[in-house]
C-alpha cells in the first residue's frame, strides 16, 4: 500500500528549482516563489524527512578530470535469485555509478565510468567476472553524452 504523500505545488516548486541550480540560496528562492526563506528550509527539512529529497549532489564534468570512458553493461544471471547477493558485490567495486535490477535481456543493467579502456578491461575481467552468480555480460561503450537531466516533476493535480 502507497502512502499519500501530503506535498502541494510549493513543495513541487522548491523541488524543480533545487533540480535546476541546489546551490540557491534559500532567501532567494523565497523570493522567486513569494515565501520567506524560513518556509523554504522548513519545507526541505519535510522533504528530506519523507524521503523526497536525499541530500544535494554535485555535477562533475567527468572527462576534464581524465574519466573518458562511460560503458553499460547489462548482466546475466544465473539466476535472478541471486541479485541482492551480486548486488553487494557489484558495490564493492567504484567505478560502478549505478546498478538498475532491470526486466528484459538482462537481470541487472550497470553503469561504469573509468579513465580509460584498460581501466574498463580490469573492470570487465577482474571484477564482474569473477563475481559468483554472474553468467555473462554485454558491454556497450558510450560515444557522446548528448544530455543528462533530472524529470521535470509536476503538480498532482494536474
Amino acid at each position: 500500500m502507497t502512502t499519500k504523500l501530503n506535498i502541494d505545488k510549493l513543495d513541487l516548486n522548491i523541488i524543480q528549482e533545487m533540480l535546476d541550480n541546489a546551490e540557491t540560496p534559500y532567501a532567494e528562492l523565497g523570493k522567486k516563489l513569494f515565501v520567506s526563506g524560513g518556509t523554504i528550509h522548513v519545507r526541505i527539512k519535510k522533504l528530506e524527512e519523507l524521503g523526497i529529497i536525499k541530500g544535494k549532489k554535485l555535477k562533475v564534468n567527468l572527462p576534464r578530470l581524465g574519466y573518458d570512458i562511460t560503458a553499460f553493461v547489462g548482466i546475466f544471471l544465473e539466476k535472478s535469485s541471486l541479485y541482492d547477493e551480486v548486488a553487494k558485490e557489484l558495490e564493492k567495486i567504484p567505478e560502478i555509478i549505478r546498478l538498475n535490477y532491470t526486466t528484459g535481456n538482462y537481470s541487472m543493467y550497470i553503469e561504469v565510468v573509468c579513465k580509460d579502456i584498460n581501466q574498463l578491461r580490469l573492470v570487465l575481467h577482474d571484477g564482474l567476472q569473477k563475481i559468483k552468480g554472474i553468467e555473462r555480460t554485454e558491454t556497450l561503450i558510450s560515444l557522446q553524452e548528448s544530455f543528462n537531466r533530472s524529470v521535470k516533476v509536476s503538480d498532482p493535480e494536474a
